[in-house]
């Protein structure tokens, strides 16, 4: 059998410094480098050996990785197998506004004391942002992800952590929810961003996120998506073909609407169009059975009448 390429493969995510990876080896080596931004990851397959501030360190799989800009680290396999892992880069401006919205008054640039963290959440974390990086999700989704991902690292493993503002002091009215509620039922097909929404709401993205969710049960990027799939789901109705219902309902395409579809509907836009449309030539047939039929002499006689 031969040998699975070496291979790394890049996403950037349009407009702003965050860039995902995905790297599977078994013999490749990194020399010594550095990036420019925070690179957070984490080992999903075997393990790897990187030295780092002065120390050999090892990331299995499951176990998350810090690395500040700057920071000089090679990289090679610990495990027979390789090593398979997934980067965020995150450039030092963009986590310095979510750390700006989210703790006002925060102090610099957060640094990241140990390259290799054991917490589970954190993975979870991660993964949620690169999903949405690769998956080409909405901005709002990305936005929020991102501000998740950033505090959970911030919050964990900064040797600095962040003071967020408590639920009771940062409560957001009713009415300034309500007009960023409004503002996506008006342009929920449109690539709304968080800040877009926080200045329609007059507070904070982290603060608008909080109070969404509160209020309404949903994220603001979730609302988007249901009202997205409310408007698909509209459409197929009419007999749209489900290309044309994603777009129009603001999916990046057709498979797009078909994931999410699946998982909220429990089945695809094509068979629920063909459902759809078989409900309604049912309906035409059965009125066509009751309406009556005429008689040579211009009366009319009901179906049941002998």
């Amino acid at each position: 059998m031969p040998a699975a390429p070496e291979r790394a493969v890049y996403w950037r995510f349009p407009g702003t410094a965050l860039e995902a990876m995905h790297a599977d080896f078994r013999r490749h080596a990194y020399p010594m480098h550095a990036h420019d931004t925070y690179a957070f990851g984490v080992t999903d397959h075997g393990a790897q050996s990187f030295l780092c501030r002065g120390e050999r360190r090892t990331s299995a799989a499951g176990l998350v990785m810090a690395f500040n800009p700057d920071d000089p680290h090679d990289g090679r396999a610990a495990a027979d197998s390789g090593y398979r892992y997934r980067m965020l880069h995150i450039g030092e401006d963009l986590l310095r506004g979510v750390l700006a919205d989210a703790a006002p008054g925060a102090a610099g640039l957060p640094l990241f004391g140990e390259p290799v963290v054991d917490a589970p959440h954190l993975a979870r974390a991660l993964d949620g942002l690169y999903r949405a990086v690769v998956g080409r999700a909405p901005r709002l989704a990305v936005d929020e992800r991102l501000t998740t991902a950033v505090l959970a690292m911030t919050g964990r493993a900064a040797a600095r952590r962040p003071r967020l503002p408590d639920r009771a002091g940062s409560r957001t009215d009713t009415v300034a929810l309500e007009r960023a509620r409004r503002l996506l039922r008006e342009r929920f097909t449109q690539d709304v961003s968080a800040d877009e929404l926080a200045r329609a709401a007059g507070c904070s993205r982290f603060a608008l996120y909080r109070g969404f969710r509160a209020a309404y049960g949903f994220a603001p990027s979730a609302y988007q998506r249901d009202l997205r799939l409310r408007r698909a789901q509209a459409l197929l109705r009419t007999g749209t073909a489900p290309s044309v219902a994603a777009h129009e309902a603001g999916f990046t395409d057709q498979a797009h609407l078909t994931r999410w579809f699946t998982r909220v509907y429990g089945t695809t836009p094509g068979a629920y169009a063909r459902a759809a449309a078989h409900s309604s030539r049912s309906a035409a047939s059965a009125g066509q059975g009751l309406r009556g039929e005429n008689t040579r002499d211009g009366t009319e006689r009901g179906p049941m009448t002998a």
